[in-house]
């Protein structure tokens, strides 16, 4: 059987912003042979938590076990903490009873827990942050209506109504998908052609873009030898 492997993420944005990477590498220098990229390779996890990624992790052994799986990557956000999240994944292997210890992210480990080679990446802007801070930051589009935002954001200071980081790049990309990026006739049908999955394709994000390097090398470590 043809060994498959597994990229865990928190949720499908996480996979649609891999598959525009992976289209972009395709076309740049068709490295990527594995499919790690078609949804029967993705497992979600709808938010993190130790109990999230540890459930999920329980259930792959009988997919591992099936499929003939032959790696497993975790994928997730730093938020404060690179630290933190490698921490999170390692306690989730040790309560399923692997041994290993994940020291660094983008290098696979043996685990003969599952029987398969694991390795993460976390998504981070100089240490912190998420999918939303690397696509407010890789934007290659005017974004005149999304950085209108930061007026809002202020007036919201001015009445003691503050807004986190986290929250405010989420809306920042939302806005500047829809109204930045998207036609008036896009508008209409915003929740299909305005989406994070529709963006992926529309050129709207910078893919060659320095912070993305070592990203692109996680996803080139899922080539087939």
């Amino acid at each position: 059987m043809e060994s498959n492997n597994i990229l865990i993420v928190e949720s499908f944005n996480d996979k649609f912003f891999v598959e525009g990477i992976k289209k972009y590498l395709n076309n740049i220098d068709l490295i990527i042979t594995t499919p790690i990229c078609s949804i029967d390779d993705y497992e979600c996890l709808d938010g993190i938590s130790l109990k999230k990624l540890t459930h999920k992790l329980q259930e792959l052994k009988i997919r591992i076990e099936k499929d003939g799986v032959n790696k497993v990557g975790i994928l997730l956000d730093a938020d404060n903490s690179i630290d933190d999240k490698i921490k999170l994944i390692n306690d989730a292997l040790s309560e399923i009873g692997s041994t290993i210890t994940i020291e660094q992210p983008n290098k696979w480990y043996a685990c003969s827990c599952l029987d398969v080679d694991i390795s993460c990446h976390i998504l981070n802007l100089n240490g912190k942050g998420e999918l939303e801070t690397i696509l407010k930051n890789i934007k290659s589009k005017d974004s005149t209506y999304a950085d209108c935002l930061e007026a809002w954001k202020i007036c919201l200071a001015t009445k003691e109504q503050n807004i986190d980081d986290k929250q405010f790049d989420k809306i920042w990309v939302s806005i500047y998908q829809r109204y930045d990026c998207c036609t008036r006739k896009e508008q209409k049908q915003a929740a299909r052609k305005c989406s994070n999955e529709a963006s992926m394709s529309k050129g709207i994000w910078d893919f060659s873009h320095l912070s993305l390097s070592d990203f692109k090398d996680f996803i080139r470590m899922f080539e087939k030898k």
